[in-house]
């Protein structure tokens, strides 16, 4: 037992410190894009290439700013007129709020590195690692917040440009789909509800830490 927790924690802190590298150079290619501003060049064509859907098969085309699916042999079509307008706001709108994730996720990488770093020492039940779980645990709970406006803004933008430039049929039949409502926070209530529970999680285990902080402190104490 004593061995395997004297390398767990090495490996643990090794493992995030990777996963925070990896989450800088994510952020930097998204932050390259962003300032390159790419746009979907003229004659762009992908496909067609075979896609399953739910179960269904079907085919997917991008050709001349015309993007069309096809599932059910046809049955049910999709047909976006302005490929280049939903590109985007897959740009415009989508990586930034990918931008927000990847730097959320490298700052918990990074304080679970140094959570990590100081259990390997013997130093758990510390002011320190005290601070650090509550950090992480306040971190959860304001990123549930901020990725449920942010993650249902983009939605709310890709929906309203599907509805504006999307023809959608079914057996060869025409289908209007609902304007999109203006968008109200909260709207899409689901966004960020396991960060914000998971954030409670762990903020009841800084009380143990807390508690175990100061047992240690009355024995010293004691002692």
């Amino acid at each position: 037992m004593t061995t395997t927790m004297s390398w767990l924690p090495r490996v643990l802190r090794w493992a995030f410190t990777a996963f925070t590298i990896f989450c800088g150079i994510a952020a930097l290619a998204i932050l390259i894009v962003l300032m390159v501003d790419p746009k979907l060049p003229a004659g762009a064509q992908l496909g067609p290439k075979s896609v399953e859907v739910l179960g269904l098969p079907g085919t997917v085309i991008l050709q001349n700013f015309t993007f069309v699916a096809q599932l059910a042999h046809g049955g049910l079509a999709m047909r976006v007129n302005d490929a280049s307008g939903l590109f985007e706001v897959l740009i415009h709108t989508g990586l930034p709020v990918a931008l927000l994730h990847v730097l959320f996720f490298m700052l918990l990488f990074d304080l679970l590195r140094r959570l990590f770093r100081n259990v390997g020492r013997g130093e758990s039940f510390t002011r320190p690692t005290f601070r650090l779980v509550q950090i992480i645990g306040f971190s959860l709970l304001g990123f549930s917040l901020v990725s449920a406006l942010s993650d249902g803004w983009f939605v709310h933008v890709l929906l309203d440009y599907l509805t504006r430039h999307t023809v959608l049929s079914v057996s060869g039949m025409p289908v209007h789909l609902p304007e999109v409502e203006e968008f109200r926070f909260g709207d899409n209530s689901h966004a960020g509800g396991s960060y914000f529970f998971t954030g409670l999680l762990v903020l009841a285990l800084s009380e143990v830490f807390r508690q175990g902080l100061a047992l240690k402190n009355d024995s010293d104490l004691t002692i």
